[in-house]
């Protein structure tokens, strides 16, 4: 009868190959490790889309029936959309498109598509001068923040492109994008008598000043070479603007004659950056996909040391990405370096030096298979992959620990090296697998979860199950050849004694346990229950805070805000947290969000009515004594903060959100002052904000000037966050 195959067996039968797989095996995983991706969080797919649409002159009712709700009902025919949130605003309104949860990533960008061509079926049905426009490109984190002060807004942008196209040039960089540019424009400032005493009307002025904006081509002349030709006097600046002619009633007349024209920044400005109370323009710095954080955070710092910057301006990195990276992965070295010393010495004690050798070199064989199997799948060093190593130090010499013993016995029995090291195959290796399969399959539901959650954790069930898996192929392939060449040669014809002071203590204990088992068992009950009674008294949270220093202010103002009132409200923040001990960097973006720094972090859609500060504090201990010194602010009347902790995985600002559905705007708004006064009297609920504000007045241009009329644009839906 042809005996079965045994691996343990054939790999002690080849030295020469077994030995040259473990050696390609420790060169190819050392190279593969510290050439993985690094990063903090791994990447996951943001299941959400913003639709925007602009209609000049249209007032906030306007853009809700005419536009927002035909976009809504037929967006609605795209399938897997789970919530469409649209607010409106004077000559806008945005739709934040939200797919289900549980949508798979592979088919996000096909929906996102299908939007678009929606988009485009229903543009010529809307009313004449909307303009649409789709955005999902919110995946990409710019972990590398630069902040620039020092000078005028055009100067500043002006530098930033420069230190942009220095950033590009980095290897690892992926897109780099620049904040805080004010528009500059040519204003003309019309004088009424001028204007009225040569019969000249604004309808002219800006008849003429349309017919030179425009570009046309003159055609091109063939000589030895094509000369193209274009039609001269377009407008370039505020002396075209000054000489452009305008034929009246009286003859032809100059701009100039009747206005005044002057170039400066837009006002009010669209948004408004300021980093430690200065105004500044931002640089971010995106990371490339599997590009190397710790490396691309030391390219980066060396860029921006060596770029020339006009004087006076300051160049300060307000976010690395890189030293949270560092920290992790210096977290995971110290444990490894802890985990292997532990099993060192308890193998040192319980089965003697060479044998504790044996296992040791266990760790770094798996680890070795682990980060090969890790690159094939693109899988880089995150904070989850990090993590689920960590989590399967202390598994990953199981396996070699029971197949070094059993040789260790079956040697002190008297069986030669060969058979001591077929036992660990034949004896020792399928239950060692049932063991193995087992503890990957409780991490089955993390891997398999079809979710952004899942997405996002997923990698503890891979990464742990392929370290436990290989962990036990070095067990029954590595382990028992080493043990072969290693192990110690035993005393022949020794009887083999196990009766010292631990057996006989662990005799004694089972003995007991056994004559009284019916209590041993109600025992074992009565502990399971209270564990799970304990439960109860747990905290439940998935992902919990971040260890990160920052803290996010959002400041609301009530809808309609200007950005000026808006800007002032900052104002008052900045100078009361200006030259706290506990504050680094100190970061505002008035009428527009911060740059996504971090993952998990959304950022706020533009609004002049909206500002975040953007706070690094020195440590975790001073981030909280910051956000203390943040909640005892006394704050102007209409100004309200949102204080937030970054937390791990994909979150929500407002972790509880309520909805208030209805026909009549008067009757959401009297719910939803209710619902509000109940909130704020609950236990626990901080940072009560509704999604509308006051009445807000509307001008409206007529015949014999200006008048203000106070309306209230109608609405259909109002959420209470908490």
């Amino acid at each position: 009868m042809m005996e079965r195959f045994n691996v343990s067996r054939w790999a002690v039968g080849h030295p020469a190959l077994v030995t040259f797989m473990m050696a390609c095996l420790f060169l190819a995983g050392g190279y593969g490790f510290f050439h993985l991706g690094r990063a903090e969080d791994p990447a996951f797919t943001l299941k959400n889309m913003i639709v925007s649409a602009q209609w000049p002159g249209a007032s906030a009712q306007q853009m809700q029936r005419q536009v927002a709700e035909p976009l809504e009902q037929g967006l609605r025919d795209v399938e897997a959309i789970d919530i469409l949130s649209t607010y409106c605003v004077p000559t806008a309104c945005v739709t934040q498109v939200f797919l289900k949860d549980d949508e798979r990533k592979e088919r996000v960008p096909g929906i996102w598509q299908k939007i678009r061509n929606k988009l485009s079926d229903l543009g010529p049905s809307l009313p004449s001068g909307v303009a649409l426009a789709a955005n999902d490109d919110y995946a990409d984190v710019y972990g590398y923040v630069f902040a620039l002060t020092g000078g005028e807004n055009a100067e500043l942008i002006k530098t930033s492109e420069y230190l942009k196209k220095i950033f590009q040039t980095v290897h690892g960089v992926g897109k780099v994008q620049i904040s805080g540019e004010i528009p500059q424009q040519i204003t003309v400032d019309i004088d009424p008598q001028q204007s009225a005493a040569k019969s000249i009307s604004l309808e002219q002025v800006a008849r003429s000043l349309q017919s030179r904006s425009g570009l046309a081509s003159g055609g091109s002349v063939d000589f030895t070479t094509v000369v193209p030709l274009s039609v001269s006097g377009a407008l370039d600046g505020v002396r075209s603007v000054e000489n452009t002619p305008i034929t009246g009633h009286s003859g032809t007349v100059r701009i100039r004659d009747i206005a005044q024209v002057s170039r400066d920044y837009a006002d009010p400005a669209p948004s408004l950056i300021r980093y430690g109370g200065k105004p500044a323009v931002v640089i971010a710095v995106a990371m490339a996909d599997g590009a190397d954080g710790l490396t691309l955070g030391k390219a980066l710092q060396k860029a921006a040391a060596s770029a020339e910057l006009p004087a006076g301006m300051t160049l300060t990195q307000v976010e690395d990405q890189s030293s949270v990276i560092r920290e992790a992965v210096n977290t995971f070295l110290i444990k490894f370096v802890v985990a292997l010393s532990v099993v060192l010495l308890v193998a040192f004690v319980s089965l003697g030096w060479k044998a504790g050798i044996i296992v040791a070199c266990s760790v770094p064989l798996t680890l070795s298979g682990v980060s090969l199997y890790m690159g094939m799948e693109h899988i880089g060093l995150d904070r989850i992959s990090l993590g689920a190593l960590i989590l399967s130090l202390g598994l990953l010499v199981d396996d070699a620990i029971i197949s070094i013993e059993a040789m260790v016995v079956q040697l002190e029995l008297g069986r030669s090296r060969e058979e001591a090291a077929s036992f660990a195959w034949s004896h020792t290796a399928f239950p060692m697998l049932t063991g193995t399969v087992l503890t990957v399959i409780s991490f089955l539901p993390v891997g398999l979860a079809q979710s952004t959650t899942g997405e996002y954790a997923g990698e503890i069930f891979w990464v742990s199950g392929a370290a436990l898996l290989f962990s036990w192929i070095v067990a029954v392939v590595f382990i028992p050849f080493l043990g072969v060449h290693l192990l110690p040669e035993p005393k022949k014809h020794r009887s083999v004694s196990y009766e010292h002071g631990v057996t006989t203590l662990l005799r004694l204990i089972l003995g007991t346990s056994l004559r009284y088992k019916k209590t041993v068992a109600g025992g074992t009950v009565l502990l399971l229950v209270l564990s799970c009674g304990g439960f109860l008294f747990v905290d439940q949270q998935f992902f919990p805070q971040s260890d990160r220093p920052e803290v996010i202010v959002d400041v609301a103002m009530p809808p309609g805000t200007a950005l000026g009132e808006t800007n002032g409200a900052v104002r008052i923040l900045e100078k009361r947290l200006t030259g706290s001990p506990a504050l680094r960097h100190m970061e505002a973006h008035i009428g527009d969000g911060a740059p996504r720094f971090y993952l998990p972090y959304a950022p706020a859609t533009p609004s002049a009515a909206h500002a975040t500060l953007l706070l690094v504090a020195q440590d975790l201990t001073a981030r909280e004594d910051l956000i203390h010194q943040i909640e005892g602010l006394s704050l102007p009347v209409g100004v309200h903060l949102h204080v937030q902790r970054l937390s791990l995985g994909p979150t929500a600002d407002f972790p509880v959100q309520y909805r208030i559905v209805g026909p009549d705007p008067e009757t959401l708004r009297s719910l939803a002052q209710e619902v509000d006064a109940i909130l704020r009297d609950t236990e626990g609920a901080v940072s009560v904000q509704a999604d509308w504000g006051n009445r807000t007045p509307r001008g409206c241009y007529v015949l014999s000037g200006v008048s203000v009329a106070e309306q209230m644009d109608e609405y259909c839906t109002q959420s209470i966050s908490v």
